[in-house]
């Protein structure tokens, strides 16, 4: 390992530290000398005795996929919150929640976490259960019946996938995950347009 990748390796941990502590400190409301040494323990025993698995990065950042991505989430965030405020006011029996199951395209742990998160961001849904191995989603939904039942419930969480994936996978995980490359200048099933010559 190089000098600069351990330094690099070294900041990083300490900020990561830094982070622990501070979530510590701000858990018990108090910053005092007492607290800030047990939380310095504390972030010493997760990270060594019980360190995280890396997660590897494989992917390309594609910043108008990110941007398609926040959009579709401001969009769902501010449609599903008129629709829990209409069911929270409404008179009437309760709706009926349901948990289903969601198998995601891709088996990668970032992109399940990432579907996973912004799925829960949306009122009305949240994930209670993720099997890494199978690519399982299981999410709890306030009301199975709005919008078109349960079916369309797991479409709205594969087509967020597919947006995660847009955004940030490889060609190559696009390519294992069944979804169709699109390249500049091609249409959407990824083959390139024809062009008409005239002679």
């Amino acid at each position: 390992m190089t000098r600069h990748r351990r330094r690099r390796r070294l900041v990083v941990q300490l900020m990561a530290y830094a982070w622990m502590v501070a979530v510590w400190v701000l858990l018990w409301g108090d910053l005092s000398v007492a607290n800030v040494i047990v939380g310095t323990v504390l972030a010493f025993v997760i990270t060594t005795v019980l360190p995280m698995p890396p997660i590897d990065f494989h992917g390309r950042v594609r910043p108008l996929g990110v941007l398609r991505v926040l959009g579709h989430l401001l969009v769902e965030v501010t449609r599903a919150s008129f629709q829990v405020s209409r069911i929270a006011l409404r008179p009437g029996p309760a709706p009926r929640g349901a948990v289903i199951g969601v198998r995601l395209r891709s088996h990668s742990d970032l992109y399940l976490t990432i579907t996973a998160e912004l799925a829960s961001l949306v009122p009305g849904s949240l994930v209670i259960e993720a099997h890494r191995l199978t690519g399982m989603l299981y999410l709890h939904v306030l009301d199975a019946e709005a919008a078109g039942g349960i079916e369309a419930h797991r479409a709205s969480v594969l087509l967020l996938e597919e947006r995660v994936l847009r955004a940030l996978a490889s060609d190559d995980e696009l390519a294992r995950a069944a979804l169709p490359v699109r390249r500049a200048g091609s249409g959407r099933s990824g083959r390139p347009r024809r062009r008409m010559v005239r002679s």
